[in-house]
C-alpha cells in the first residue's frame, strides 16, 4: 500500500491563527488525487485520532482543480503558550507522511 509521501509531492503544516492548525496535502498528479482524496486513512475521525481532537471540529476541505486536500483542526494549546513546542505548527504534518492509503 502506498504511503500518504509516496503519492504527494509537498505535505505542510501551517498556523491557521493561534487557535488552529491547517495541513496541506499537494497530490503529485490528478490521478493520485482522484485515487487517494477521500480515503479513509486521511478522514476526519482519523485526522481527530492522530491529533486528539475532536472529530466534529476537524474540517476537511479536496480542492479538485489543485489536486490538493486541506485539513484544519483546534490546536491543543494556543500558539505562544507555556507549553509551545511547534509555535508555527511547522514540524506537525511528519506524523502524517507514513500513513498507509487505501
Amino acid at each position: 500500500m502506498p504511503k500518504l509521501r509516496d503519492v504527494c509531492r509537498y505535505v505542510r503544516s501551517k498556523n491557521a491563527g493561534p487557535f488552529w492548525v491547517t495541513i496541506d496535502l499537494f497530490f503529485k498528479n490528478e490521478e493520485s488525487f482522484r485515487k487517494y482524496h477521500a480515503s479513509e486513512a486521511i478522514s476526519p475521525r482519523r485526522i481527530a485520532e492522530a491529533y486528539g481532537v475532536d472529530p466534529a471540529l476537524v474540517k476537511y476541505f479536496a480542492v479538485e482543480n489543485l489536486n490538493v486536500v486541506k485539513i484544519s483542526f483546534p490546536r491543543k494549546t494556543s500558539q505562544g503558550g507555556v507549553v509551545e513546542r511547534d509555535m508555527h505548527q511547522g514540524q506537525q504534518y511528519v506524523r502524517l507522511l507514513s500513513i498507509e492509503l487505501t
